[in-house]
């Protein structure tokens, strides 16, 4: 039975003025890539498949070399949409950000995306990974907020909460194709 995991991007370096979707890996966040791979390797990983997103593609490029395997990046992998957001300096602020979008799934309340859409788009871009690698163990390396709103439906948690807990980096293994959440590795550090 194949493994689907989901990766939570490795530790990135927040830049006031740059968008998220920007931002690369910190040097902390390079080894704990070195971690993550060696805590990976169990899985006997087929491939990794990133968003397009550079702290995304670091982390996938990273595990892969370590693994000895392909790693692509792919469209409908990034984050929820929220390009004209501002840096909160205070981790609170974005916390009851976050809160409201997953609260009220079906209103443009956070960014330019409803978490409905973000969703949606995740959801179809990994239906599209697992149907081109139907007998493979993949990896998907993406990011917080549309990892929860994927994998929180299968783990049967509250999003939010599960928002919360996953850290930089972090995975959920998956079997394939029943969904079923097998382990989970909140943060690697």
């Amino acid at each position: 039975m194949p493994n689907l995991i989901l990766i939570r991007h490795s530790q990135s370096q927040p830049e006031p003025g740059v968008p998220a979707r920007l931002w690369a890996l910190t040097e902390e966040g390079r080894r704990r890539c070195i971690l993550l791979a060696e805590r990976l390797a169990p899985y006997n990983l087929d491939v990794i498949i990133t968003s397009m997103e550079p702290k995304a593609i670091e982390t996938g490029d990273l595990v892969a070399q370590r693994l000895g395997i392909l790693c692509r990046a792919r469209e409908n992998l990034h984050e929820q949409a929220r390009e004209t957001v501002p840096y909160f300096g205070m981790h609170k602020e974005f916390q009851e950000a976050v809160a409201t979008l997953f609260s009220r799934p079906v209103e443009l309340v956070f960014g330019e995306e409803m978490a409905c859409e973000a969703h949606a788009r995740f959801a179809g871009a990994i239906q599209s990974g697992l149907a081109e690698y139907p007998q493979e163990n993949i990896a998907v390396v993406s990011h917080g907020t549309v990892l929860s709103l994927f994998a929180s439906r299968y783990a049967g948690q509250e999003t939010f909460a599960f928002w919360q807990v996953v850290g930089l980096p972090a995975y959920m293994v998956f079997d394939v194709p029943e969904m079923k959440l097998r382990a989970q590795a909140n943060e690697i550090i």
